[in-house]
């Protein structure tokens, strides 16, 4: 199956988020990778592990046989993203330390997570995909 792929940002991710849970039960893995913004000058994320990391999670999600359905949050620009009271900071569900984080969405909660200085490698992607 295609990997299913939503994208949401801080003002449209509590919809997206919400559809996002209700498909979940239909996909072999749930997964939400909360990244950094593009930057409009260059068209690259801000954040350099956001660019290290985002083509090595989409291939190995998108060479899975499995039905995978990721829902990409952006976090906003550097500035916003910087401040203490972040709301996806401070969500007791996420609890985001850095970008990129992915993580695993399993009965309604983060199951197992990737932080920023592991969410480009391919054993520890994989891991995560299969629940392990």
């Amino acid at each position: 199956m295609p990997m299913k792929m939503v994208d949401a940002t801080l003002s449209t991710f509590d919809g997206v988020f919400e559809r996002f849970r209700s498909e979940a039960p239909a996909n072999k893995a749930n997964l939400i990778l909360f990244l950094a913004d593009k930057d409009p000058s260059t068209t690259l994320s801000w954040c350099p592990d956001c660019v290290r990391a985002e083509p090595v999670i989409y291939k190995k999600l998108e060479a899975s046989p499995d039905n995978i359905a990721l829902l990409r949050a952006y976090v906003g620009d550097r500035q916003t993203w910087r401040t203490p009271s972040h709301p996806w900071r401070n969500d007791p569900r996420f609890k985001l330390k850095g970008v990129p984080t992915l993580v695993r969405w399993e009965n309604d909660t983060v199951a197992g997570r990737l932080e920023d200085h592991e969410a480009h490698i391919e054993s520890k992607i994989e891991s995560l995909v299969v629940g392990k």
